[in-house]
């Protein structure tokens, strides 16, 4: 198991240390076939499974876990399943991640490696790469634009219309058409031009919008009236990125439906599906994995979006080349999903997407 690459989310609840050696193993065991099957595992199935002990002591050990709260009882299963206390103790402490497969990678690196894309584009991408791999839903949003201002320009297109440039350090660019009021002359657009690069550059427009329009105020007594009027319907114009509608992409959710499990639980996928329209709430999520180190993982109530639906969350930052956290990729599915082979997808697709983004933050 690859320990750096997990961040614990674990909750309250009963821990490795308590149990046996005995114990640990059918636990193990119970839980890598639920993972693998969907279906209640029972004593039977566990003494086939090349466990030396009696189906009595099974049976015992069983009822032990499950009176721990680490297992329950479906329906009148006599089989068990883990329940999410039990999950999170399996991944925390029992679970062995793998990697992902040489073919999976050059995907991963051909799929993500074109040029020229936006952001959007980007990340719709790698969304719907992760969620056909993985079999899950897939959620990205899309990063706060926090860039300084570089430099700004209002360039006359004809008597009664300009365009309002602003160039951000890390390379994008605003374009704002703005009407004009006659007899703007090009010495009034540079002088308005000259007032804000000397207010704004290297400073995040959102930060500094309403200093600068309190200090427009006062400078109103050095500007050019109309130069004024053009300050303030730049900074009218421009978002600075931070302040633009913040995109979620949600890939997948056709997957959620594929196994056994959710058609006899069509309630579970409805609620589900529901979440899953929470754009705030999932933005919020994302932003919250994105200040971890490495992948982070939320099964049921561990997060309060999805407790009614009993799903998991497996997600992990993207960042730049230079180590500033973009954003957040993530998977979201049945609580029995593969843990060992999607962690390890999720973790290499955020780090390809910070890669190729990174040749945008320059």
């Amino acid at each position: 198991m690859r320990g750096p690459l997990l961040t614990s989310t674990a909750m309250e609840g009963p821990g490795l240390v308590g149990l046996d050696e005995r114990a640990r193993d059918i636990f193990r065991r119970i839980v890598e076939s639920y993972l693998q099957t969907g279906e209640p595992v029972g004593s039977r199935t566990l003494s086939l499974t090349g466990v030396s002990l009696s189906p009595a002591s099974i049976r015992n050990t069983m009822q032990d876990l499950t009176l721990a709260g680490l297992l329950a009882s479906p329906h009148t299963s006599a089989g068990r399943i883990p329940t999410h206390a039990g999950l999170r103790l399996f991944v925390d402490g029992l679970l062995e991640i793998g990697d992902i497969s040489r073919e999976e990678r050059r995907e991963i690196d051909a799929r993500l490696a074109g040029r020229g894309r936006s952001f959007e584009e980007a990340l719709d991408e790698a969304s719907t790469l992760l969620s056909g791999l993985a079999g899950g839903a897939s959620i990205v949003a899309s990063p706060v634009r926090d860039a300084g201002v570089k430099h700004v320009e209002f360039v006359a297109l004809g008597h009664d219309q300009a365009l309002a440039v602003l160039v951000a350090d890390d390379g994008t660019v605003e374009n704002r058409l703005m009407p004009l009021k006659a007899g703007v002359t090009p010495a009034t657009l540079q002088e308005a031009s000259n007032f804000l690069n000397a207010r704004l550059k290297g400073r995040p427009l959102h930060e500094a919008r309403t200093e600068m329009r309190t200090e427009l105020e006062t400078a109103r007594r050095e500007l050019d009236a109309t130069a004024a009027r053009l300050v303030e319907d730049g900074l009218a114009a421009w978002s600075g990125g931070a302040e633009r509608e913040r995109a979620l992409i949600v890939r997948g959710r056709a997957n959620l439906l594929q196994d056994r499990e959710a058609v006899e639980d069509l309630e579970r996928v409805r609620v589900l599906f529901d979440d899953l329209e929470q754009k705030e709430q999932l933005i919020g999520l994302l932003d919250g994995v994105s200040n971890a180190q490495g992948v982070r993982i939320f099964i049921g109530a561990e997060t309060r979006l999805f407790s009614l639906s009993g799903s998991a969350v497996i997600a992990a930052p993207y960042m730049s080349g230079r180590q500033r956290v973009l954003g957040a990729i993530g998977v979201i599915g049945p609580a029995r999903l593969n843990y060992a082979r999607v962690i390890p997808l999720v973790d290499y697709t955020a780090r390809v997407l910070g890669r190729m983004l990174d040749g945008q933050e320059t």
